[in-house]
């Protein structure tokens, strides 16, 4: 039987290593064979996992028995570790990358692939391989097991910010644009790592359809464990979590999501409401700091200027949309301090506003 290959993906410095090993260690503990591979540059997957020491990775090596025309050996970049109180050993290999500025990361990661395919690593006696792939990545490398389906399952990695949050939904969308072409990955879930109880990962999971695999919460002993380069699987809090997971995995008891992701506007409104308007285009005079020009022909004026422009279709709106949009855009006042202002409730200073917005959008693009 084939092992099991799951991708974990996150953005960079979220944790997302830290919730690798740990699961890694979980597997070994229950007395499973784990392999875990590190598919990040900054090749630092399993220097946990591997009580500190940071292993050769298959990029280097491969590099330097290419220079001696010898072929690569599993020996050579494949490594386990032995602890005393877990009943199987782990086994890891990071891929690597180029040195800061010499090479493209990508490229390294389908290299990488490809000595590990010829190397037969599907067809070793594991019961688990763990993929750490960083996320926030768009080069198509990165992608390689979504692309060519090397992972049977994907669990995204997140915090409570938006970045990290924004970083899983495009993973997201990736695994579901390469489904739609025939890719066989199929979708896990969510892990909320360091969860701070505001419930921000929560709202984006349930917008997009995503299971909530798991929550773990900041702690300083686990912290503490990181970077001594133990397991924080060994406090109790945690353990449990990661033994429940691994179980849910290991007995397919886990329903696939169906998720496609959400498209940028979805997204940005789980965080507040945007504007739908235009962006405010610069002007060359103003770049080449020359005055704006007003040209006069017959009786007519003849706008150059955007800005100017702008202040002429303000001019064209109702008074009352005159003084929101003025209070609102250009003093930068808030809105409950403009309702307050002119006596309106806050609902109706947003139609305002609103109003303004629209008729300038028309009137600034009228011909």
């Amino acid at each position: 039987m084939s092992a099991r290959t799951i991708a974990i993906y996150g953005k960079g410095g979220i944790g997302k290593s830290f919730t690798t090993t740990n699961l890694s260690a979980t597997f070994a503990m229950m007395n499973k064979r784990v392999l875990q591979l590190g598919c990040d540059p900054k090749h630092d997957s399993t220097t946990s996992l591997f009580g500190g020491i940071s292993l050769p990775t298959v990029t280097d090596v491969f590099a330097e028995k290419n220079a001696m025309n010898q072929q690569v050996a599993i020996s050579d970049i494949v490594f386990r570790r032995d602890i005393a109180d877990f009943p199987q050993p782990i086994y890891g290999i990071e891929l690597g990358g180029p040195q800061v500025g010499r090479g493209c990361g990508g490229r390294g990661i389908i290299s990488g692939f490809d000595v590990l395919e010829k190397l037969g690593i599907f067809k070793w006696k594991l019961d688990v391989i763990l993929m750490d792939f960083l996320g926030d990545v768009v080069c198509g490398g990165f992608a390689t097991p979504l692309a060519r389906s090397l992972s049977e399952e994907v669990i995204l990695v997140t915090n409570n910010d938006r970045q990290s949050i924004f970083t899983a939904n495009n993973i997201c969308k990736a695994n579901n644009y390469f489904r739609t072409i025939g890719g066989k990955s199929r979708l896990l879930g969510l892990i909320i790592n360091r969860d701070d109880g505001s419930g921000i990962a929560e709202k984006y999971a349930e917008a997009a359809g995503i299971t909530i695999l798991m929550k773990v919460p900041y702690l300083a002993d686990a912290r503490d464990k990181d970077d001594s380069f133990d397991f924080a699987v060994r406090l109790p809090e945690l353990q449990e979590k990661f033994q429940t997971l691994a179980s849910d995995i290991l007995e397919n008891r886990i329903t696939p999501c169906e998720a496609v992701g959400l498209d940028f506007m979805g997204f940005v409104r789980i965080f507040g409401e945007v504007s739908s308007d235009a962006p405010l285009a610069a002007t060359a005079d103003e770049l080449f700091g020359r005055s704006p020009r007003l040209s006069v022909t017959g009786n007519n004026r003849v706008i150059d200027s955007d800005n100017l422009k702008m202040l002429q279709c303000i001019k064209k709106l109702g008074a009352q949309e005159q003084e929101v949009y003025r209070m609102v855009e250009q003093e930068k006042r808030a809105i409950s301090e403009v309702a307050a202002l002119i006596n309106l409730d806050e609902s109706a200073v947003k139609e305002l506003l609103a109003s303004a917005r629209k008729e300038l959008k028309r009137l600034f693009f009228e011909v």
